[in-house]
């Protein structure tokens, strides 16, 4: 926790002064200072190194927290965003949006977005309730990688005819260069709610994952806190989605990472997750952009290349039983 700002403070600032362009640290002090609108340099950094920066550090804390939520609230070690069809929802809503009701304000793309992410949840959870045994760690995430397929084949389908694929293919391989400063303030509330809302509910979510029985026992009211927990999940996705696109595995990873470090507590885990989200997406971006310099490799590949092997040994090492 004392670490994890020092570090967030250094790859953004590492972050904002490298580039494809070589800008002096005092040309960059003063696009911030006095900025200058018809500098070319100024333009650079106002317009896409700080909303880039910021941006990769909100969606980590976002992603980072939706996914321990889910994992406490479903006691599903495996849960996460991108596996239980919430990113896949989202994005499949978006690219309805786009072919149906183009030119869309933004506030109201991200309002579908959380629509989406809503949409998704539902189906997968609703599905898993119908198949026998279906909410198991490993048979839900089955059914969200299934959903979730089926889904962004669909999206990409409709993108297709309409002869939208190049637009829909940024919310996919997520669009974080693309990111401007207005999307990212009208984003900032929605996500702030979702980390409020964590916040608020962290000793009820630690309560629900010891168990159904345990809860019920100490007075939980547990239906009403997984509906309020899933909706700081779909504030929390949607707003994500909306801002870059698709990111998978950060949900996945980092909360199991935090409880390594701070226990089960969900007061410790939710404010850490905020932290090491944000750190491990920034590091991420950075590794994107360095990976093949000049040239850009989209994050979701180094999100995968570290998420996939993870995903495996977690299958191998857990089985199917649910965290305790």
């Amino acid at each position: 926790m004392i670490v994890a700002p020092i570090l967030i403070v250094a790859v953004t600032f590492i972050s904002i002064i490298y580039g494809t362009k070589d800008i002096s640290l005092h040309t960059i002090w003063q696009s911030i200072v006095n900025f200058d609108k018809s500098d070319p340099d100024h333009q650079i950094i106002r317009s896409n190194r700080i909303p880039r920066a910021i941006a990769v550090l909100c969606v980590g804390a976002f992603l980072a927290v939706a996914g321990a939520i889910m994992q406490g609230i479903t006691r599903n070690y495996l849960a996460s965003p991108s596996l239980m069809g919430v990113n896949d929802g989202s994005a499949f809503v978006i690219t309805l949006a786009v072919v149906f009701i183009p030119g869309l304000a933004n506030y109201q793309m991200i309002l579908l977005s959380i629509a989406g992410s809503a949409m998704g949840a539902a189906l997968v959870f609703g599905f898993g309730s119908l198949i026998r045994n279906g909410l198991s760690p490993v048979r839900l995430a089955i059914i969200g990688t299934v959903i979730g397929t089926f889904l962004s084949s669909l999206a990409t389908a409709i993108a297709m005819y309409f002869q939208v694929s190049q637009t829909i293919a940024a919310w996919y391989n997520t669009k974080i260069h693309t990111v401007n400063m207005d999307m990212l303030l009208m984003s900032m509330p929605f996500g702030a709610v979702g980390l409020v809302l964590a916040l608020i509910c962290a000793r009820a979510i630690t309560i629900t994952s010891l168990g159904e029985d345990i809860a019920t026992g100490l007075g939980q009211k547990t239906k009403a806190i997984r509906y309020l927990s899933m909706f700081a999940v779909v504030l929390l996705t949607g707003t994500s989605v909306a801002l870059v696109g698709k990111i998978a595995f950060v949900g996945l990873v980092i909360p199991h990472i935090v409880r390594f470090i701070v226990g089960i507590d969900y007061r410790n885990i939710i404010p850490c997750s905020i932290l090491i989200g944000a750190l491990f997406l920034s590091l991420c971006d950075l590794v994107s952009r360095y990976l093949n310099f000049p040239f850009e490799t989209p994050i979701g590949v180094v999100t995968a290349f570290i998420g996939i092997p993870f995903f495996l040994y977690l299958i191998r090492s857990r089985g199917g039983q649910r965290h305790a």
